[in-house]
């Protein structure tokens, strides 16, 4: 076992609070980047502009955290009306800071020894027997656990700051994929080496976001359950009765939404040590199986996005390894325009310029979208992560139907130029390579295959459209259909320009040229005939 340093010697208190400490950077209006106890994250919201965490799942993990603090303390509106009445008056946060700041010490202490915050002090004999590096509590680091069949990735000496490791142990609460943990389960029990996936895990979590941290905040309060009953500051608090490990566990209800926002979806245990300038540090970590929640769609997952499967199923938008986040805006806008209650109801009440307005030097940018639309999520292959995946589509109060309409026609329009450039590739392949075997086929294709090229260059003209649809759509009646055709026809001349430099990989000769003729020719009719989208032919959609 390697050991960057002593230990802190058993016996000697250490204490860190994270109420206090500053723990979470945070970008302030002025542009600087400081780290923000979460007392002052919520006393000073409205001077903050948002959080600048290691990652988009770790800044979704502490708004979440935040949520619970301000549900716990009840700091939260009563009722859709009084939602509306926070978002437009610009409610001060400040009450749940003040509440957070009163709190027991000991219940928010990381590393209490018998009630750690957001951990399982009883994983204490495991840690000592087969505690890990740090590796292991970071997402992105520790892969599914047995990425390498020794484990020598896990043991290297690697402390993180306690900030750092608080962070991520939010985000494992939230994110962590199911699997095997790394310890035995003899003493607690068999199924806490059973992962289970956290909350937020294989589906998309949609945040609405603000010009401020304060705005972004009171966006995505809703009318609770629960208000002011407590969130879950460790494993043995005295609040709640935990699940044990000697048996497959009933998922349970959450008991309020300071519950539900601050729930451990991990067994975490923390070993602190001291750097080398005295400060305290993590250096071992031992992470086992955690809460089950049973969630209620429409209570619980008021963000969710509901898309089919290929099999006719209905479930919340997940991440998908072959569609891009944006191809999918158009759902999230859907929900805004149709949905009759939760987060999007709520955003669609919103009347025009219906929001406080920041000050310092982003309250003369009333220009663009008051707000945005955050979608992120873990994409993993099985029980190994491999990327975030996030992005941000404007939404102005008013503005859904034409903006549905953008992305969605937009997406149609990038969807046929690719099949088109797939196609393309295919007659090509078949005219310069006559006598490939069946098995050469699809690397012959994929020589020719501008699509790899393609989607991702699409991702920014699509971006620029709904910004354009944006800024007309407050003084235009038809913002959508001229910046469409400009967006298709950007997109046409990109897509022929990257099949063309494909095409010209295939070196000179008779066939080569046929091969480029046809790929080119099948491009040319394909958008513009009667099947292309009308924006593809410079006309207007009407649907």
């Amino acid at each position: 076992m390697h050991e960057s340093r002593p230990p802190v010697p058993a016996g000697r208190r250490v204490g860190w609070d994270p109420r206090f400490q500053p723990c979470v950077p945070a970008v302030g209006l002025d542009g600087a980047t400081a780290h923000h106890s979460l007392c002052a994250l919520l006393a000073q919201a409205d001077g903050l502009a948002a959080l600048d965490c290691a990652s988009p799942g770790e800044t979704v993990a502490v708004i979440e955290y935040l949520l619970a603090i301000c549900f716990a303390s009840g700091t939260c509106p009563s009722s859709d009306e009084d939602w509306s009445a926070w978002v437009r008056g610009g409610k001060a946060l400040a009450p749940a800071a003040d509440w957070l700041s009163k709190e027991p010490a000991d219940s928010w202490d990381l590393f209490h020894p018998t009630k750690p915050l957001a951990q399982n002090s009883q994983l204490a004999a495991d840690l000592r027997k087969d505690g890990t590096g740090t590796a292991q509590l970071v997402i992105e680091h520790a892969g599914d656990y047995n990425q390498h069949f020794d484990h020598h990735h896990l043991e290297r000496p690697n402390p993180l700051p306690a900030a750092d490791a608080f962070r991520a142990t939010l985000t494992q609460h939230v994110y962590g994929p199911y699997g095997r943990a790394r310890m035995s389960g003899d003493l607690l029990g068999a199924k806490i080496t059973n992962l289970a996936a956290g909350r937020l895990a294989g589906r998309i979590r949609v945040v609405a976001l603000g010009r401020t941290l304060g705005e972004t905040l009171r966006l995505n309060l809703y009318p609770p359950d629960g208000p002011g009953k407590p969130l879950n500051t460790s494993w043995t608090a005295a609040d709640f009765e935990r699940r044990t490990f000697v048996e497959k566990p009933k998922p349970r209800k959450p008991r309020s939404s300071a519950d539900l926002h601050s729930s451990l979806g991990r067994s975490v245990l923390l070993r602190p040590a001291r750097g080398p300038h005295g400060q305290i540090m993590v250096d071992r970590v031992l992470i086992g199986a955690g809460e089950i929640l049973e969630l209620d769609p429409a209570r619980h997952l008021q963000d969710a996005v509901y898309s089919e499967t290929t099999s006719g199923v209905s479930k919340p938008l997940w991440p998908s390894p072959s569609r891009a986040l944006w191809q999918q805006a158009h759902a999230l806008y859907g929900a805004v325009r149709d949905d009759r209650t939760g987060m999007y109801a709520r955003l669609r009440s919103l009347l025009p310029h219906q929001r406080a307005e920041p000050q310092g030097p982003y309250q003369e940018a009333r220009k663009g979208a008051p707000y945005q639309l955050w979608a992120v999520g873990l994409l993993a292959n099985k029980a190994l992560p491999v990327i975030w995946t996030h992005g941000a589509y404007p939404y102005a109060p008013g503005m859904a139907a034409h903006l549905y309409r953008a992305s969605r026609r937009g997406s149609i329009v990038a969807e046929h130029l690719a099949r088109t450039l797939k196609n393309a590739a295919i007659v090509a392949a078949e005219t310069a390579f006559p006598a490939m075997r069946a098995g050469e086929e699809t690397s012959q294709v994929a020589r020719l295959d501008a699509r790899y090229a393609f989607w991702p260059a699409a991702e920014d003209p699509f971006h620029e459209l709904l910004d354009e649809v944006i800024d007309r759509g407050f003084e235009d009646d038809d913002p959508v259909s001229a910046p469409l055709v400009a967006y298709a026809t950007e997109l046409m001349n990109m897509a022929r320009t990257q099949l063309l430099r494909r095409l010209d990989t295939l070196p000179p000769s008779d066939r080569n040229h046929r091969a480029r003729a046809r790929g080119e020719r099948l491009f040319d009719k394909a958008v513009s005939g009667g099947r292309a989208p009308a924006e593809l032919r410079g006309e207007t959609a009407r649907d």
